[in-house]
């Protein structure tokens, strides 16, 4: 349109022009001097041409260049070989774009053992958390649990959060096992309290949240934690069944929706997705008995179901010792300073006495939970047996399309997010020799 027709009604309504038309005076002015007006309006009045770019300008702000970020997530209790029952198409994708294994978690198999040993890159024998209950002589009476947030259980070992924040890496979890305690007044930037109540997509949008913030604010390293496909296959086993998959299925939608929300904002990301370890199933008819063994008022249970710590009552070390450590159906007990140096279990303090492992499916107790009717699934058995064995995936910017690689222990996962984030790692057991020719130049 041209500002300078000679019809009055051209003139768009609430424009500059508008809005003189409005005026009284102006509605007396001779048409002849219109065009005179419609050039000094010109230069205030929208058209549809185009307007000249200078050199090197693109008439829009840049896109901010973000730099890439990692996040550590963890699918608790997912086994490896579920990513081939079909219901898993970000996971697979993901391993197809960067590397997969089947990875060997740390012995015992618990949970909280084997996620501090991804964040430290030690064994649980190194960084102090040797079950999921435990106890420790400096502490007589005390029984440290998986609500324990006291950082007495936790000190013997620095996860990569508290070594980030003192590097100046901003880090941020939503949830991990010992993110809410504090070292010596460091915690993550940002972090919020476990709740098994808070659904996994809120917890996938409180990462997006953080990515979604200004460079000098957003979270370099941060973990994301999921429980629903270890809490099914708990219940319901490891077998294929409707709501063990369902579980899974969720877990690799949850995947989808932070990998499409990253892209869609221009966050590179590097995605290291593991578990802490499998699932082996499990029935009411294969269970050893420990009154069947010794009495129970005849030594102190630390621990029981898929493998046993049991102490001296008394200090009387040769009745336990004499009851326990001989051969057993389905099981094998030892005093703490012979367990198999495969292993590498055994030299902690907080280890109890004697360890006893059944076989892979059977369980450990003094009475049968009355939760256990039938097939079931649980985890804590030899990290050498393929139902033990934990997923990996990792894909992004910092690494190359190599497929599946060989199996390797979980400990490697420590100095692997440590060189994707640009953190100094401390000393730890991993090596990133497991992923040699999969990372990109520094």
């Amino acid at each position: 349109m041209s500002c300078c027709s000679n019809s009055t009604s051209d003139f768009p309504a609430g424009g500059p022009a508008g809005a003189l038309l409005e005026n009284t005076m102006l509605k007396k002015i001779s048409r002849a001097i219109l065009p005179a007006i419609c050039m000094a309006l010109a230069a205030c009045t929208t058209t549809n041409q185009p307007v000249p770019v200078q050199p090197g300008a693109t008439g829009q702000t840049p896109p901010e260049a973000r730099q890439p970020v990692t996040i550590l997530v963890s699918i608790d209790g997912f086994r490896p070989d579920y990513l081939q029952r079909g219901i898993t198409p970000n996971l697979n994708a993901l391993a197809e774009s960067g590397i997969s294994a089947a990875m060997r978690p740390s012995f015992p198999t618990k949970t909280f053992p084997n996620h501090y040993t991804l964040v430290t890159g030690l064994r649980p024998d190194r960084h102090g958390v040797v079950g999921n209950t435990m106890r420790d002589a400096a502490r007589p009476g005390e029984v440290f649990t998986m609500t324990n947030k006291d950082i007495f259980w936790w000190q013997q070992a620095e996860p990569i959060w508290i070594t980030a924040e003192k590097q100046g890496v901003r880090s941020a979890t939503m949830f991990w096992p010992g993110s809410e305690v504090a070292f010596s007044g460091t915690r993550p930037a940002n972090w919020w309290p476990f709740s098994m109540d808070l659904s996994n997509d809120r917890r996938v949008e409180a990462v997006l949240d953080w990515m979604r913030r200004p460079a000098e604010t957003r979270p370099k390293l941060v973990t994301l934690y999921f429980d629903t496909v270890d809490t099914a296959g708990h219940f319901f086993g490891p077998a294929p069944s409707e709501k063990l998959h369902a579980a899974i299925a969720d877990a690799d939608t949850q995947i989808g929706t932070l990998k499409s929300a990253l892209d869609k904002i221009g966050q590179p990301a590097n995605l290291v997705i593991i578990s802490d370890h499998g699932m082996a199933e499990t029935h009411p008819d294969r269970v050893i008995y420990m009154d069947s063994i010794l009495p129970r008022d005849k030594y102190v249970l630390i621990t029981d179901g898929t493998y046993a710590g049991i102490d001296p009552l008394n200090g009387d070390m040769d009745s336990i010792r004499a009851a326990f450590v001989r051969p057993h159906a389905h099981m094998q007990c030892w005093e703490k300073g012979d367990i198999p140096a495969r292993l590498e279990y055994g030299k902690n303090l907080r280890v109890p006495a004697i360890i006893c492992l059944p076989e892979t499916g059977w369980k450990i107790y003094q009475d049968k939970p009355e939760w256990m009717t039938g097939i079931g699934g649980d985890h804590g058995y030899d990290n050498a047996h393929p139902d033990m064995a934990a997923l990996f995936i990792a894909s992004g910017p910092g690494i190359a399309a190599k497929g599946e690689i060989g199996t390797f222990d979980n400990v490697d996962i420590y100095p692997l997010v440590a060189r994707l984030a640009g953190i100094t790692p401390n000393a730890n057991q991993g090596s990133l020799n497991s992923f040699d020719g999969a990372l990109a130049a520094e």
